[in-house]
């Protein structure tokens, strides 16, 4: 940025978030400065302490300000069912949209050895020690259908079955309200060839 060298850094720090070239970073830069220096203020500050304060639950891995989080504290929720997760993002997703009340174990990521993710970076032995418990029946298996996320899916399921774990694995296919012409040939095949018996 001509003529600032602090407003240059302040739109290329911007654009670390997802989503944000440099365009879109320059007007945020720009509509803080302009019009809104109190809550840019407000948000430096908070950003500031959530980057220095919120850490990682030690049981599930979720994002936690204290060593157990309240998911895994709540005494309430059901400790013989456990869903594996990739991020954050995805138990936020799956408590807002469904009733389950089990416990969780966020991955942080899945298995991709070419962006150096493996079974260390995944927690999963501290994973298959939670499942050494004894108190876990079964672990629902909730990892994203792409490649990388089906080979995590294969190899929790078989660190389950070692651990004496009924492993189950998240329905995939035809979306509801769907029309069968309009899904992808890849949906269609998963789905035609994962069908259930009706009752």
């Amino acid at each position: 940025m001509p003529g600032s060298p602090l407003l240059a850094d302040l739109i290329e720090a911007l654009r670390c978030l997802p989503g944000v070239g440099g365009k879109s970073a320059q007007r945020m830069a720009f509509h803080l400065l302009e019009r809104e220096r109190t809550r840019g203020l407000k948000l430096a500050g908070v950003l500031r302490e959530a980057m220095e304060r919120i850490g990682n639950c030690t049981r599930c891995r979720n994002f936690s300000e204290e060593p157990v989080c309240a998911l895994c504290a709540n005494a309430s929720r059901d400790r013989q069912v456990l869903c594996v997760v990739e991020s954050p993002t995805d138990l936020a997703a799956i408590e807002q949209a469904t009733g389950y009340r089990g416990q969780y174990f966020v991955l942080l990521g899945r298995l991709s050895p070419l962006d150096g993710l493996g079974p260390e970076e995944l927690g999963l032995a501290q994973l298959s020690a939670r499942l050494g418990e004894g108190e876990i029946e079964e672990m629902i298996i909730a990892t994203n259908p792409t490649v990388e996320g089906e080979a995590t899916a294969h190899y929790l399921a078989q660190l389950a079955r070692a651990g004496g774990v009924k492993p189950t694995r998240l329905a995939h296919g035809v979306p509801l309200g769907g029309e069968l012409e309009y899904v992808d040939r890849g949906t269609l095949a998963h789905a035609f060839g994962s069908r259930q018996a009706l009752e």
